[in-house]
């Protein structure tokens, strides 16, 4: 099957960066879609960004601008560069992957098949 697991979580002032990656297992040239969410203490699963096969990434309007997500092939790695964070953007970071295509567009972390351990982002103000 596949394994996915982040690295790069940690404590930063707000207006710092931090860069995580999820490093995939397994089948994982046969990933068309990955991910990354994010959940808060008290609150529902939410997508961050999304990245699929052709290189297409969808970027959720919270973090559009300061966030960028992207994927190195070869090594089936996906990052997520997180700039100017806030506050608002603590919490515990999910790296996420399935086999279709289309995973990417429905936006529902419940599609996915894979999810790696998590990985947790503090900004303090």
């Amino acid at each position: 099957q596949v394994q996915l697991v982040e690295s790069g979580g940690g404590s930063v002032q707000a207006g710092g960066s931090l860069r995580l990656s999820c490093a995939a297992f397994g089948y994982a040239y046969s990933l068309d879609c990955m991910g990354w969410f994010r959940q808060a203490p008290g609150k529902e699963r939410e997508g961050v960004a999304t990245i699929n096969t052709f290189g297409l990434t969808s970027v959720a309007d919270s973090v559009k601008g300061r966030f960028t997500i992207s994927k190195d092939s070869p090594k089936s790695t996906l990052y997520l560069q997180m700039n100017s964070l806030k506050p608002e953007d603590t919490a515990l970071y999910y790296c996420a992957a399935d086999f279709r295509l289309s995973t990417c567009k429905e936006g529902s972390p419940n599609v996915y098949a894979y999810w790696g351990q998590g990985t947790q982002v503090t900004v303090s103000s």
